[in-house]
């Protein structure tokens, strides 16, 4: 598959998105926003519904947050111990969390997740709050639209203006969005005054 030809992404990447939106919940490496800000550049070019698009990235985005949300609501992470790549899994949250803080207020788990890591961080802290399902799912829904639209834009902007082949398009929609969120994370960690679970995220992986 030549990844540079824009006829070969076509509707596959309607099947792209939802996936890898879900699996960042819990996995963030998962370059699931420069397949979104992709999408944004194809859609520039008419070769995307970008409706769609922000339909599919924000359902995605909201199951998988639920998902995690649950996980930790119910005190059900444990399991995660049972093997190697859970216990590192576990130990990442402590360390998300301590990096952008366990705010479990509804506006961090609606704007933390523009900041890298920032979504587990702040859906697994809300569930170790036990904060309430349906403001939860209400502020997840609504972060998860307002992240779809946000990255869906930056490729699209990018694709309308710079007029450059849109793998261009979403490496420059990326950076941009990086950047940014790099900026924001910057901004919160500073102002932030809670900290980590624990002290040491190695040391205990017990919620």
């Amino acid at each position: 598959m030549d990844l540079a030809n824009v006829d070969a992404w076509g509707s596959a990447i309607y099947f792209w998105i939802g996936p890898a939106v879900f699996a960042d919940a819990i996995f963030p490496p998962v370059p699931s926003e420069m397949l979104v800000i992709t999408a944004g550049a194809l859609s520039a070019e008419g070769r995307v519904n970008v409706f769609l698009v922000v339909l599919i990235a924000a359902v995605a985005s909201w199951l998988g947050d639920l998902m995690v949300f649950q996980l930790f609501k119910r005190r059900l992470s444990h399991v995660l111990d049972r093997w190697s790549w859970g216990r590192q899994f576990h130990s990442g949250v402590h360390r998300a969390i301590a990096k952008a803080g366990r705010s479990s207020t509804y506006g961090a788990i609606i704007g933390i997740r523009f900041i890298p890591g920032g979504r587990l961080a702040a859906t697994a802290a809300a569930g170790i709050a036990n904060v309430s399902t349906r403001g939860f799912s209400f502020c997840a829904a609504l972060g998860g639209a307002l992240w779809a639209v946000w990255s869906v834009g930056l490729g699209y902007v990018t694709g309308s203006t710079t007029r450059l082949p849109f793998w261009a398009s979403s490496l420059i929609g990326v950076a941009a969005g990086l950047a940014i969120g790099a900026v924001v994370g910057v901004i919160v960690t500073r102002r932030r005054g809670s900290p980590s679970p624990v002290e040491d995220p190695d040391a205990e992986l017990d919620f």
